[in-house]
């Protein structure tokens, strides 16, 4: 969750949020980082019903990024679906956000088009990609996660049960995906592709 500047334990490699984007937490009754992640875990809920509830054809864009994160946090923090201004210990400066954002979903058409990549390896890639974008100041993981399954369910295959685990703590499960994204960062994409499916 990335809390650590407001007094909450911040997980294994979460980028903690800066003071003025923790300020931004809109309910007023959280105290602790159990109340937070199950008052965001309600809002992502709500998200995943409504990408679900039917195709989305346009979602390889960038408008379709940020608004699936303002779906997912736009009850729990009020900069849901903007992206970041600030620089990250992850992720491309500011400034290159909506570029990047754009070539990923430009890319992983032209993958799906072209037959570039399976079809659960296009949507890890595309999970990898994101998450190095590291387009906002948190939930970045969760969102692309949920990218990458939606890509899964619109093209008839199941989600990925990524770990099986809540990946939100710190722990065994978390710790094995960290490095898997750290291998597909060095181009081996099979520890990443085998982690979100067992």
């Amino acid at each position: 969750m990335g809390l650590g500047s407001i007094g909450f334990p911040t997980p294994e490699g979460a980028t903690p949020l800066d003071e003025d984007e923790a300020q931004d937490l809109i309910p007023t009754h959280i105290a602790t980082v159990s109340q937070l992640n199950e008052w965001e875990q309600a809002n992502i809920l709500q998200a995943e019903e409504w990408l679900f509830a039917r195709r989305r054809p346009q979602m390889l864009t960038e408008p379709f990024v940020r608004g699936l994160h303002r779906r997912m946090f736009n009850k729990t923090w009020k900069w849901a679906g903007k992206y970041r201004q600030t620089e990250k210990s992850i992720g491309v400066t500011p400034s290159q956000i909506p570029s990047k954002v754009r070539d990923t979903c430009d890319d992983v058409e032209y993958w799906l088009e072209k037959r570039v990549f399976p079809l659960d390896e296009a949507a890890i890639r595309l999970h990898h990609r994101l998450v190095s974008v590291h387009p906002f100041p948190n939930g970045n993981g969760r969102q692309t996660r949920l990218m990458a399954d939606a890509l899964l369910h619109y093209n008839g295959l199941a989600r990925f049960t990524w770990g099986s685990e809540n990946l939100q703590t710190t722990g065994n499960a978390r710790s094995r995906y960290l490095r898997a994204l750290r291998q597909a960062d060095e181009g081996d994409y099979s520890p990443l592709l085998a982690f979100a499916k067992s």
